[in-house]
């Protein structure tokens, strides 16, 4: 049996050093606008993130856990926050199928754990469309879950292209465990 919680609270600011106008934050937010002119700093005082340098969950994602971030450019190369979502802690099994090719099609590989190469792991060089049966999934466009990264929920992502995600070849998956 799987179970999954939201808890998690984070507070945004305005300025870099956690300086300026904040905003406190419990709950996915898709466009930050209307609390700060920008965001540039954040202190994540429980639970996991994904942040977004674009409104409505577009663009390049980082996932934050736990800890104090002073400064978004230095620390990751995003000049700035737009939107953010909670992620869930989930207690339970984990399970995602991967596809080589967009609609489910070619290699298919199920998983149940953290990936760090599909080429080494299961011959497949590229990954275009997903399930994900169980659990939350950060996956990463390098092996050894670098490079930029996208956040899966439970779902059936069947392109990438069609996410945003045109020209990204992910090739490493790692499991949000409840280590937030």
């Amino acid at each position: 049996m799987s179970t999954s919680m939201n808890m998690g609270r984070v507070v945004f600011y305005e300025d870099g050093n956690f300086q300026g106008r904040s905003y406190e934050c419990s709950s996915d937010c898709a466009d930050m606008s209307s609390y700060l002119s920008r965001c540039h700093s954040c202190r994540v005082q429980s639970g996991c993130f994904m942040v977004y340098d674009r409104n409505n969950y577009m663009g390049n994602q980082y996932f934050m856990r736990r800890g104090e971030y002073s400064d978004f450019q230095s620390m990751m190369g995003m000049t700035d926050i737009r939107s953010c979502r909670t992620i869930p802690m989930h207690r339970g099994s984990y399970r995602m199928r991967i596809y080589e090719r967009d609609n489910f099609g070619g290699q298919m590989h199920e998983m149940m754990d953290d990936c760090d190469s599909i080429m080494d792991r299961y011959r497949m060089s590229d990954c275009q469309s997903c399930n994900v049966m169980d659990g939350h999934w950060l996956m990463y466009e390098q092996p050894h879950f670098r490079g930029r990264m996208i956040y899966m929920r439970p779902g059936e992502y069947r392109n990438f292209r069609d996410m945003g995600m045109s020209g990204m070849r992910f090739m490493s998956m790692r499991r949000i465990t409840d280590m937030c």
